[in-house]
């Protein structure tokens, strides 16, 4: 006997058939089911050298190049200053950074970022920890012509483009601007100021040309805090936009208006010192309040995560601070890689397993200014022994531990310089 089985519906097979169709759709989206994160570039260049036959003056060095002797100009100009660091491989690191960062600097004080493709332009940022690593180390005139030509630079309405090209025209590329520069600008003209002698004339007439920009820079950092006393969501050293207040923004400008408040106390501008203190204390108040609360995290949020920017409301930017202290402690804790080096932040979209350079000099700095001597030596022993075949540190290092990215970095030889110059004298932080 023969089983019939009931007729089906034309609407009911195509219900099954839409519904086997979503399932599949559904499958497909979902595998993987995380996207790939980006990987990290390999080593482009290993260094950087004078050359006048060169594009520019400067001549690319491959991943592979060995190191090269110093030229007699560059033994000059290096004995003409100060060389830091307490090891003969520290003092080699040095000298090589700042020869570095030398080669990166033009004659009218543009500093490139690094001499390859993308990384070839002015960051304001990167500029004003030039002139502050110059600063440290006995080139008063070369962090001075940084900071003139910083200066120079600065919009109309007292900010900067996130980069410029070398020639000091618009990028283009749609960035927004980074009001993080309003920061560093007036901090790394104070740190100058405050390590040079104020009765020579050239050091007046310097700071004389520089005060429209602090002045322009301080009052807009001051004019942008908010009612709950914090700057705007604005993108920061991350380089990607943002609708979120960032730690990032927040405590360069902190010490921007400190700095600049100091230096207007100095030079006797009385109504400039109070604005600019005023602001700097209702910032200073909104960041513990806001940042403070939730472990000083990337934003006022405790599900935003840590971020290397903590090491910027400690010294040698400001005094010590428990709060901070604690939340560094976690934050190198949190952010350390199987590598050794540092992550930027806990919720950082780029290669998980690659760390960066200058956020691990950054700590490098922090706890060298802090008194932490075996601290700071752990981080740059580990600098040191992650540059490039020529000597040059790199942007990052890589999941296998290899140099990655581009070398030299301007930016982590400014900070592995005031880190090391920092393990031999107390640096300068602007009182607040």
């Amino acid at each position: 006997m023969r089983i019939r089985t009931p007729h089906r519906p034309l609407w009911f097979t195509a219900v099954l058939f839409g519904v086997a169709l979503c399932i599949t759709l559904v499958a497909a989206l979902r595998s993987p089911a995380d996207p790939p994160r980006p990987g990290t570039r390999p080593l482009l260049l290993g260094g950087v050298a004078d050359d006048r036959a060169a594009p520019g003056g400067v001549a690319e060095r491959p991943p592979n190049a060995a190191p090269r002797r110093h030229t007699a100009e560059e033994q000059a100009w290096l004995a003409a200053g100060t060389v830091p660091g307490s090891t003969p491989a520290q003092r080699e690191m040095a000298g090589q950074a700042l020869v570095d960062l030398r080669v990166l600097t033009g004659d009218d004080g543009a500093v490139a970022a690094a001499w390859h493709g993308i990384w070839k332009y002015v960051w304001p940022r990167d500029a004003a920890w030039a002139a502050a690593a110059y600063t440290v180390t006995g080139h008063g005139d070369d962090a001075a012509q940084v900071l003139r030509h910083l200066a120079g630079l600065q919009r109309p309405d007292g900010t900067w483009e996130a980069r410029y090209r070398l020639d000091g025209g618009k990028v283009g590329d749609g960035r927004a601007a980074q009001l993080d520069a309003n920061g560093w600008m007036p901090w790394a003209t104070w740190f100058w100021y405050v390590r040079q002698r104020p009765e020579d004339p050239g050091v007046r007439g310097t700071l004389a040309a520089l005060w429209p920009a602090v002045r322009t820079a301080a009052d807009k950092a001051a004019d942008s805090l908010g009612r709950d006393g914090l700057p705007p969501a604005a993108p920061d050293y991350w380089e990607t936009r943002t609708d979120q207040q960032t730690l990032g923004t927040a405590a360069p400008l902190l010490a921007g208006l400190r700095g600049a408040a100091d230096l207007a106390r100095r030079t006797g501008a009385a109504a400039e010192a109070q604005r600019w203190s005023s602001a700097a204390e209702r910032l200073a108040g909104a960041v513990r309040k806001r940042f403070g609360t939730h472990g000083y995290n990337r934003t006022p949020s405790e599900r935003s995560g840590a971020d290397a920017a903590v090491v910027w409301l400690g010294p040698p930017f400001a005094a010590p601070d428990p709060g901070v202290a604690a939340a560094a402690a976690r934050t190198a804790h949190e952010l350390t890689l199987p590598n050794g080096g540092i992550l930027p932040g806990k919720a950082w979209r780029g290669d998980p397993h690659a760390a960066w350079t200058p956020e691990t000099a950054g700590f490098a700095l922090y706890a060298a200014a802090s008194g932490d001597r075996a601290g700071a030596d752990a981080y740059l022993d580990w600098l040191a022994a992650h540059r490039t075949a020529a000597g040059s540190l790199p942007e990052k290092v890589d999941v296998h531990g290899q140099p990655a990215s581009v070398a030299p970095l301007a930016w982590t030889a400014a900070t592995v310089l005031l880190a090391l110059a920092a393990q031999e004298q107390p640096l300068p932080v602007p009182p607040g």
